[in-house]
């Protein structure tokens, strides 16, 4: 009936009658073909298109949320194992330790320290046992060997062997002989320690407890190895001029020509272990002859060579360079002039000889004449090796 009645209504063109047509629902097919009324047939295709891909869409996103995870997949597993390395509770053990705070009798309130009060009550207590005489002063701790040799007691051969005047055994041959005074009293037992205040007298002169100190220099050519020259010829004092206020002096010797590191020191004992040959300290020197070593007096080097005053076996002998004029000698021997004589005994003339390395010590960062400090570890390097 309804439809008749629409179709009554569109067909009659009367001007007096209203066209009133009654839509009962939207059609989107309709709505988009009267908005493109150019082109049906493409918005026809356009509109089936999107609703095609619209139903992909809402279908992937459904497979998406229904599709099982990984997760729930392990809480399941989880679930429906026992785990051997979980700790066994009792029913009564697992309530009175998961207790939540509303079924506690009160709230657990974490108290706040009152760092003041504490400290006063332990100044009090501390302050009260120095009144009874019951507390002491904390004694400083010796962090470092370098700290006791500073400021802490030492033992009196030490004393006297770093004041320059002798090594520690020498010192302890004047203790016994009754040579030595500490705070005007004779002493004569060995050990005895005594602190930097305390005054030791040896021949009527005051010893000064000197820092030891320990100078490498890379000597250049046409100084002489002396404290002191009475021709007032250059000598190696006048390259360490006002390095330190101690006096230190020069360990062993090189030749005016010879070139290379040179240690100076204060260390009595130090400077004694350091020259002595049984204490195997190694040298290394670089030699350029004025000819090629020929490989008979080369192997005559390395078996030993002759001397006046005994054979010289080197440690070590290489070639330096393809020329074979040029020759590297390690040694232990603290004989004058030894590698001089080794070579002139063979009739070679040395043009230049370089030591480049003493007891381990090498002339990284020391240009010719110049000198520095040694550093704590190379100190101790030398006291462990001697």
């Amino acid at each position: 009936m309804q439809k008749n009645k629409d179709k009554e209504l569109r067909n009659d063109k009367s001007p007096d009658k209203k066209h009133v047509v009654k839509r009962t629902e939207k059609n989107p097919l309709k709505i988009k073909l009267s908005s493109d009324k150019d082109d049906k047939r493409k918005a026809r295709r356009d509109f089936f298109t999107d609703k095609a891909s619209g139903r992909k869409r809402r279908e992937s996103s459904t497979e998406r949320r229904d599709r099982p995870s990984y997760a729930d997949d392990r809480k399941r597993r989880d679930l429906g194992r026992e785990r051997s390395d979980r700790p066994f509770y009792s029913d009564d053990s697992r309530k009175n330790k998961f207790v939540r705070k509303e079924e506690t009798d009160r709230p657990v309130r974490k108290r706040k320290r009152n760092a003041t009060a504490e400290s006063e009550i332990l100044s009090e207590i501390v302050n009260r046992r120095r009144k009874e005489g019951r507390g002491s002063e904390r004694k400083p701790k010796i962090l470092s060997l370098q700290w006791s040799e500073e400021r802490g007691p030492i033992r009196l051969n030490k004393y006297i062997a770093n004041a320059g005047i002798c090594s520690r055994r020498e010192a302890d041959t004047l203790i016994e002989a009754g040579a030595v005074k500490v705070n005007g009293v004779v002493v004569t037992e060995l050990g005895t320690k005594v602190m930097p205040t305390d005054e030791v007298r040896y021949e009527d002169k005051i010893l000064q407890r000197e820092k030891p100190v320990y100078i490498l220099l890379n000597k250049p050519k046409d100084y002489i190895t002396t404290t002191d020259d009475e021709f007032d010829r250059k000598n190696v004092m006048m390259l360490i001029e006002g390095a330190c206020p101690q006096r230190v002096y020069p360990i062993g010797r090189l030749d005016r020509n010879t070139t290379g590191l040179l240690l100076f020191t204060n260390d009595g004992e130090l400077a004694k272990k350091l020259m002595h040959p049984k204490y195997g300290v190694r040298k290394i020197y670089h030699v350029e002859l004025d000819r090629k070593v020929e490989l008979s007096d080369f192997e005559k080097i390395v078996e030993g060579v002759e001397l006046s005053d005994g054979k010289i076996i080197p440690d070590e002998v290489a070639y330096v360079g393809d020329s074979n004029k040029e020759i590297g000698i390690t040694i232990h021997s603290g004989k004058n002039r030894v590698v001089r004589r080794i070579f002139e005994q063979l009739g070679y003339t040395i043009e230049k000889l370089d030591r480049v390395s003493y007891a381990g010590l090498t002339k990284k960062d020391v240009p010719r004449g110049h000198w520095r400090f040694l550093k704590q570890e190379e100190i101790n390097i030398l006291k462990m090796s001697t």
